[in-house]
């Protein structure tokens, strides 16, 4: 097109720099025509076009000749000025399949058309570029009534669709190595989800440093990557400038060891060309990127990323990039730590494994010598004559079974954690067996000035339970209240319920501070400061009563009030239909560790009648508690309570 200094352009008013260029061009030398012959219509179209700050262009007449406005000049490309006036498809030859059939049905109908975030293949800058738009072609009526020329309205939305798009893979890389177990487990879910951006990422390779430091190991890529020539399975770490100074191969070592990204240019030159690529165009440029894990000074791993054909490798390709190498940096930091902590565990599990086999060969050993021992202690007071022989002989054998007792419990307690504990679950009179069991007790708590009131009520059907296990639940928790009960009285109920059985032991003792119920269950755990008869104990006797409820299918709880008193509750369901199949009336194969109701009295009775100094001296005082959920025990060893009868009351003669 000519320009000509003199042209008429009166019609060219404001318009900025294209309105000054279109001024200066001689139109009348152009298929437009003179300026002073233009119809109306174009001139109105172009007037609203140049003087509008949004991009707009004008497609006139049959051949579709493009007049545009300074925003619309850079959609256009290298191809300004030269497009100036050119008919669309000479402009447009890239795309005039997707808009020459639009231009027609416009002219054609009369009716504007309208797109959101068009893919449009566009030849701009020297090659074929991925761009999208949101752009209406409205029709532009002449003065005869006929639609003479295109009206169109374009935004550019390449960048915000190209985000949109990397950042779901982000997204998607995200979610899908946060599982990862495993640093090639990351490797591998990650070159999953790089498979699913192909317009993004045609070709993606992924290398460890492997844990001796001397060379890079390839632990997955892209599909297009797998058997492929120019992705090496393994990269030693040579001197930097063994690598990268010639056209071949990737310089993976050089930006392992130095740190830094590379770009290489001249794909097709190094390595031919490379599959990946949803476009005809083959890949030219790459990105090879250090993954640096937070908190470790040297490189863990690169990152081979291909750049698409259709977008150059500007900032915002080089930060996307960088995104996916601190992606994968944060996927390899967790799978470490979940290997460490896996690490850690499984070395816990060792340390407990070994503990449960030595606590088990431990009271292994103890159980031996002292069955060994107590049998001649027994016979020797059998037939003692001297009272002070016969006091130290019965302290031997107190203590012997005291120890024998807490070998058993740790015996037990090796047992469950090693999963080899031997339950059989029998039908069983319960209430009978409860109120055996707390009668043993009797002289004990009555020598002590307490009262003892056992209230067990005949069950509708017999209990399934562990006979033995029952036996220490029973036997603990009473011997737990009487050490830490001084005036009142102890009660054990058992009482049926609609799908369950409710043992409950209750005193009238010191109570447990609101701040140490919580940890009352836990194994060694003791209460601080506790006013009891003897500060002897192992801690153990409240864990291993819960861990027998547990293998029962119950729940054990516990309400107390400091001055008051203490409740345990024991829950059963009835039935059977939760305890293991195998284990119902099963024979017994383990030596047991019940030793009866003996070293239990036997150490109640050592305990001094009156409390023991607290082992703090000055305990902290304890909250105020809310009220216990049952009436309390009365303090006075000779109230009347209960008032009313109960369905069983053991006395001293029986029930």
């Amino acid at each position: 097109m000519t320009q000509h200094p003199q042209s008429a352009g009166q019609g060219f008013g404001g318009g900025g720099e294209m309105g000054a260029l279109m001024r200066s061009y001689d139109w009348s030398k152009t298929s437009f025509g003179a300026v002073e012959q233009w119809p109306q219509s174009l001139r109105s179209a172009l007037s609203i076009c140049l003087n509008s700050r949004f991009p707009i262009a004008i497609y006139w007449g049959p051949d579709c000749l493009l007049l545009y406005n300074d925003a619309w000049r850079p959609i256009v490309g290298d191809k300004h000025p030269w497009s100036l006036g050119r008919p669309a498809q000479d402009v447009w030859p890239e795309i005039w399949q997707n808009i020459g059939p639009e231009f027609a049905k416009v002219f054609a109908t009369g009716e504007g058309i309208f797109y959101s975030d068009e893919l449009l293949a566009m030849h701009r800058f020297g090659y074929t570029e991925e761009c999208f738009f949101d752009y209406t072609f409205n029709p532009i009526q002449g003065e005869s009534g006929r639609i003479e020329g295109i009206f169109n309205v374009v935004s550019e939305t390449t960048y915000r669709v190209l985000n949109d798009r990397r950042a779901r893979l982000l997204r998607e890389l995200a979610s899908k190595t946060a599982a990862a177990k495993t640093v090639e487990e990351t490797c591998t879910l990650m070159a999953a989800a790089l498979d699913s951006d192909p317009a993004d990422i045609p070709l993606a390779l992924l290398y460890l440093v492997n844990d001796e430091g001397s060379a890079l190991c390839f632990c997955g890529g892209t599909e297009s990557a797998l058997g492929l020539a120019a992705a090496p399975r393994r990269v030693p770490l040579q001197p930097a400038k063994a690598e990268g100074t010639t056209l071949t191969g990737w310089p993976i070592a050089q930006v392992a060891q130095t740190g830094r990204p590379q770009t290489v240019d001249d794909l097709v030159t190094r390595f031919g060309v490379l599959p990946g690529s949803p476009w005809p165009e083959p890949p030219q440029e790459a990105r090879i990127l250090p993954v640096v894990v937070p908190g470790q000074a040297s490189v863990a791993a690169v990152l081979v990323a291909v750049a698409s054909p259709r977008r150059r490798l500007d900032d915002n390709y080089r930060d996307f990039f960088e995104q996916l190498a601190g992606q994968l940096a944060t996927a390899i930091a967790n799978a470490r730590s979940h290997e460490e902590a896996q690490r850690r565990a499984e070395q816990l599990a060792e340390l407990d494994r070994a503990k449960t086999v030595f606590f088990s060969n431990v009271s292994h050993e103890f159980r031996t010598p002292l069955t060994l021992m107590l049998g001649p202690v027994q016979e020797a007071l059998q037939h003692a004559q001297d009272d002070q022989q016969r006091d130290r002989l019965e302290l031997v054998q107190r203590n012997a079974l005291r120890l024998q007792k807490l070998v058993n419990t740790l015996l037990d307690f090796s047992r469950i954690e090693a999963g080899r504990i031997e339950a059989v679950y029998e039908p069983t009179d319960l209430a009978r067996l409860t109120t055996d069991l707390a009668g043993v007790f009797r002289s004990a708590i009555e020598q002590a000035g307490l009262q003892l009131f056992v209230d067990c009520a005949p069950l509708p059907e017999p209990a399934y339970v562990d006979r033995e296990m029952w036996e220490k639940i029973v036997l603990n928790l009473l011997s737990n209240a009487f050490k830490f009960t001084f005036e009142g009285a102890i009660a054990v109920t058992l009482r049926p319920g609609p799908d369950h059985i409710r043992l409950e032991v209750s005193d009238t003792g010191t109570g447990i501070p609101a701040p140490e119920l919580p940890h009352i269950f836990e194994r060694f755990h003791r209460v601080q400061g506790a006013r009891g008869r003897t500060h002897e104990g192992s801690g153990i006797g409240l864990a291993l009563v819960q861990e027998l409820v547990e293998l029962h299918g119950g729940t054990i709880g516990v309400t107390s009030q400091v001055g008051q008193g203490t409740q345990f509750t024991v829950t059963l369901p009835t039935g059977y239909a939760h305890l293991p199949g195998d284990r119902l009336n099963a024979p017994r194969t383990q030596p047991s560790t019940a030793t009866g109701a003996t070293p239990y009295l036997e150490e109640t009775l050592a305990w001094p009648l009156s409390p023991t100094s607290p082992i703090s001296p000055t305990p902290p005082t304890p909250p105020p508690s809310p009220p216990l959920p049952y009436s309390p025990l009365p303090h006075s060893p000779t109230s009347s309570w209960p008032t009313t009868t109960p369905t069983c009351w053991t006395t001293s003669n029986g029930c």
